[in-house]
């Protein structure tokens, strides 16, 4: 049985060991030592990673009561070892790990919800309450939350025996019996949990809730806590710099000027609708009646706009064609027809110019790879 030194001292960086075994496993060498300071990766926990002397742990897992070290290299069996945790990636899970214990213990104390998952990754730490909490509730829970981490309450961990569960409260996702090891944090939780933790909460330095999204019955919710917290936020805050000096205004004020910027814009387009609107149908009204086809080049049409130029010629011709596009990216295009069964048309001009689409009888839409040259041929 590995002595699992992280049980004994979550801040432990650097210890010796003895190697027991090692033995390659799927391009890796497994290596077991008899104590060892890596947490193997569990409960929503990643492994601890560093190395061995000069081995580098890939991964560390728990096989048994064994603890399992993934390494790029051999250790001899029978020898010391001295082993380094990255202490800068395990103390940021302890930070995000403990910060999930505070608002999941908030949580159930204030709504009886129990935590139902819970998984820390580069996106954040995620954890899913089993009942739903707004985003108002959920802004006072963050508040209390970095309350508990600004009073600096202990962290601890206990083993009680089998026979005290029955008369404990504590928070746990499984019907534990044995070998139970709660970690209290002084005034919020209680909590079975296997992962390591910081000591006091003062070292977690502060809590975020980024968002929540609604999950069937509860909500599921993304936060990040110590360094990572710290280092979200700087990026946060540089962009908001970035764009209130784009705006030129406060930063304070850079979502009214957005705001105000998105609503200048729709009025603009609506604007510009209006004219190209006007502008089709003056370019219309100017073309005599052929019984031939019609076809039309615009610049930066939509395909509604390119309907509406259609549709609007389709009385003077049998096909009215009309085209956005350029000859390097293609055209999308729409035909229009008054009497004319536009399917074989398009069908046939799909064939001929590289194109994909259809429609109904009157209408269809789509695109072609042709260039100009050769649409204009086409429709000659």
């Amino acid at each position: 049985m590995t002595r699992k030194l992280y049980y004994e001292d979550a801040h432990i960086r650097a210890f010796d060991a003895a190697v027991l075994s090692c033995g390659e496993r799927d391009g890796a060498f497994e290596v077991i030592l008899d104590k060892t300071a890596f947490f193997p990766e569990g409960g929503g926990n990643p492994a601890d990673t560093g190395t061995l002397g000069n081995a580098r742990v890939l991964h560390t897992l728990e096989r048994g009561s064994q603890v399992v070290h993934r390494c790029d290299a051999p250790l001899e069996p029978g020898t010391a070892v001295h082993g380094e945790i990255d202490w800068e990636k395990r103390f940021s899970h302890m930070q995000n790990h403990t910060a999930e214990h505070i608002v999941s213990g908030l949580v159930h104390r204030r709504h009886g919800y129990d935590n139902v998952g819970f998984h820390m990754g580069a996106e954040g730490v995620i954890v899913d309450f089993d009942g739903f909490v707004d985003d108002g509730e959920l802004a006072d829970i963050e508040r209390e939350a970095n309350e508990a981490v600004w009073r600096d309450v202990p962290v601890t961990q206990s083993f009680p025996a089998p026979e005290e569960l029955p008369g404990l409260s504590y928070r746990s996702k499984l019907a534990l019996t044995e070998n139970v090891r709660l970690v209290t944090i002084e005034g919020v939780d209680v909590c079975a949990c296997c992962a390591p933790h910081v000591k006091r909460t003062g070292e977690i330095g502060v809590i975020k809730i980024f968002e929540s999204i609604r999950r069937k019955n509860g909500v599921r919710i993304r936060m990040l806590a110590g360094e990572r917290a710290y280092e979200d936020y700087r990026k946060r805050a540089g962009s908001a710099a970035a764009v209130s000096a784009l705006l030129s205004v406060p930063q304070d004020d850079v979502a009214a000027a957005v705001r105000r910027l998105l609503d200048e814009r729709e009025s603009l387009a609506y604007k510009l609708g209006g004219l190209k609107r006007k502008m089709i149908r003056q370019e219309v009204d100017i073309i005599k009646g052929t019984p031939g086809n019609l076809v039309f080049f615009e610049e930066d049409f939509d395909v509604k706009e390119l309907q509406l130029l259609a549709n609007a010629a389709r009385e003077k011709c049998a096909v009215a064609a009309a085209f956005s596009g350029d000859d390097g990216t293609g055209y999308r295009y729409v035909l229009a027809a008054g009497t004319t069964d536009l399917r074989p048309v398009v069908k046939a001009m799909n064939e001929a110019l590289q194109g994909r689409g259809g429609g109904r009888p009157e209408l269809a839409t789509g695109t072609v790879r042709a260039s100009r040259a050769e649409i204009e041929k086409y429709f000659m």
